[in-house]
């Protein structure tokens, strides 16, 4: 039998997935480690897709998707970042997931390099790779508070460094960049020329902190940002899978190129029901919102109490925790042991790289109860003394 292509073989496993496949198969485990929305989606986005399967909606639409959520999503993120955005530049995808390939197919070239953070979601870097790109990874440090820093990105640059990769709200991090860091990294992306992908998916929930998009500081002269947002997190949608890329002008017809090659379209019945989300009644998202900041707090205090330290998270809906005290150097295996010992799966720090080990993700979107008894299970750090 041939072998499959080199680039492929080589991606690495998605550790979240691995803990959280090996917890589903683990009677009455509690499952931290994934990012799914616990609520029923509100039945107008449900009645919506079923209207148009009944409408017989099942042919191909545009590329870019019908114009009525094209415009949409064009008024939510214009809304959002007191800009004026053009409906001609949002195209609509399946899932974020599919804006931030969409974008890296369009900007990347065999051997260009793309700088992602570490930590950062892994497909970041898995997507390069599919592309023939190099992902270079910029560190994110606990002492910084896992921010970005330009000096970093500074010293990582090369001849063919071409895409900066930004992520606030953070997943696994929960952190959330201020305005001025906002605007200092796109200083940095215009002064080097470089094409800037960003991953806003958690762009509703953010505690006691704006969410600052790096779209509010894209000259017009200098339009470099490719804005990929989704409805699976904001609207529990994660099935449906329809996201947006907001794109600088004059982008429309290079992504119907690569848009026919690899899907078309997004689903019709789909699309509908994002419309409806958008433009329906909004309680979904602010019951969501509630509640995980209830479950971050309730999550927080469980690990003060047990001496265990984290991120103090201003975003998205995880928390991002020290236990390297337990872990033995290497998180991965000691997480597949917890689920083993104690019934309990959370998320390795190093699915997210390296500078996650000793570190896991703990999500905070289902049950408070849930939440509160797995995380007592975790070991405690012990007390430290000083001499």
């Amino acid at each position: 039998m041939p072998n499959i292509s080199t680039h492929a073989a080589a991606l690495p496993p998605n550790q979240i997935r691995e803990i959280t496949q090996a917890a589903w198969a683990t009677p009455g485990a509690i499952v931290l480690s994934i990012g799914e929305p616990g609520f029923p989606v509100a039945r107008h986005v449900l009645e919506a897709g079923m209207a148009a399967l009944d409408r017989d909606e099942t042919n191909y639409t545009p590329n870019a998707g019908i114009a009525p959520l094209r415009e949409a999503f064009a008024e939510r993120f214009g809304d959002q970042n007191s800009l004026e955005v053009d409906a001609g530049r949002v195209y609509v995808t399946a899932g974020a997931q599919q804006g931030l390939h969409l974008a890296m197919s369009l900007l990347l070239g065999v051997g260009d390099e793309v700088l992602i953070p570490n930590p950062g979601y892994p497909t970041f870097g898995m997507t390069a790779r599919l592309l023939h790109a190099v992902p270079v990874e910029y560190p994110l440090h606990a002492e910084h508070g896992f921010q970005p820093r330009v000096e970093d990105l500074e010293r990582l640059l090369g001849p063919r460094t071409r895409v900066l990769v930004l992520n606030s709200p953070s997943n696994p991090l929960g952190a959330v960049f201020s305005e001025d860091l906002t605007r200092a990294l796109m200083d940095f992306a215009e002064a080097h020329d470089l094409w800037v992908i960003s991953d806003e998916c958690y762009e509703s929930f953010t505690y006691d902190v704006p969410h600052v998009s790096p779209a509010r500081f894209d000259g017009p002269g200098s339009a470099r940002v490719f804005t990929s947002v989704t409805l699976s997190k904001t609207y529990g949608l994660t099935g449906i899978r329809v996201g947006a890329l907001i794109t600088p002008p004059g982008m429309q017809q290079p992504l119907d190129n690569v848009m026919e090659s690899i899907v078309s379209c997004v689903a019709a019945s789909s699309q509908y029901s994002a419309l409806a989300a958008l433009t329906g009644p909004q309680d979904y998202v602010a019951t969501a919102l509630a509640h995980y900041r209830r479950n971050r707090d309730a999550a927080s205090a469980v690990l003060a109490a047990r001496g265990i330290d984290f991120l103090d998270a201003q975003g998205a809906f995880y928390l991002w925790a020290d236990l390297s005290h337990a872990t033995d150097g290497n998180v991965r295996d000691w997480v597949h042991r917890l689920l083993r010992e104690e019934g309990v799966a959370v998320a390795p720090g190093t699915a997210f790289g390296s500078i996650g080990e000793g570190w896991i993700r703990v999500s905070l979107c289902g049950d408070t109860d849930e939440l509160v008894e797995g995380l007592s299970r975790l070991p405690g750090r012990p007390p430290r003394h000083l001499d």
